[in-house]
């Protein structure tokens, strides 16, 4: 798989010229950074994880170098005061690919334009590569029942209490996990088998008591792999509502 890390540079000293009084406008900074770098990417049928509100990752398999210049350039353009670096990864997995990009910026060796790095291999396989991406999408069975019973903020402690558990769970198995907001994550998995993930997650609902629907995905790219793992999430919800109770499903 291909994965492409996506940092905004010069943030922190650019942020300080704003003033003490810059915590919301900075908010909807991010806010509008993070819509465009979604939308430019998924034009190209990828998709993109938050890792954090200065980073991103996105699952770029199928896309050309060319594009990868476009989409840069058009977010230097939207915002002239930042500038947007990118790390290029691959591996068999999603872990070995996030490795990979960490080294190819550690590195600092330049592939495309100014601020886009790589390996030397980056610059033929991209855009050229037929494996599959399997996705997970992941969210809390019930959690109407549970608003009734909870406040939202102990909701939202519950809530990250899984995330920490889906994330240290499926980094052993080379998976990178993402929260999505509301009770929903998204997986980026390996070849874990079915069945791995189903006592995955069975473990994690007997340390909270607290249930998870999982539909898991494939596809060529990201965005359709995404799709997928969602419409196996919907089938889960349909099978539920015709008497069969199951809690994982795959497309």
């Amino acid at each position: 798989m291909h994965l492409t890390i996506i940092k905004i540079d010069r943030y922190g000293p650019w942020t300080l010229t704003l003033g003490s009084d810059r915590e919301s406008t900075l908010q909807m900074l991010q806010a509008r950074i993070y819509f465009d770098i979604q939308r430019l990417f998924s034009e190209k049928h990828c998709i993109v994880y938050p890792n954090r509100f200065d980073e991103y990752f996105a699952i770029t398999n199928g896309l050309l170098i060319s594009e990868l210049v476009d989409i840069q350039r058009e977010l230097t353009e939207l915002y002239p005061q930042l500038g947007f670096s990118m790390a290029l990864g691959y591996g068999d997995t999603p872990t070995q690919a996030d490795r990979s990009a960490f080294e190819a910026r550690k590195n600092g060796i330049q592939i495309a334009s100014r601020e886009i790095f790589g390996h030397d291999l980056n610059v033929n396989q991209l855009g050229n590569h037929k494996a599959d991406i399997r996705i997970m999408h992941i969210d809390v069975s019930g959690l109407s029942k549970l608003n009734l019973k909870m406040s939202p903020y102990q909701v939202t402690s519950m809530i990250f209490g899984i995330y920490s558990r889906l994330v240290d769970k499926f980094v052993e198995k080379e998976c990178l996990t993402f929260y999505l907001g509301g009770d929903n994550f998204m997986v980026v998995a390996s070849n874990i088998l079915k069945e791995e993930v189903e006592n995955m997650l069975l473990g994690i609902t007997e340390d909270t008591r607290i249930p998870l629907n999982c539909g898991i995905g494939k596809g060529k790219t990201g965005r359709e792999a995404a799709m997928n793992a969602t419409k196996a999430l919907d089938k889960i919800r349909e099978l539920r509502d015709n008497g069969t109770n199951v809690s994982i499903y795959e497309i």
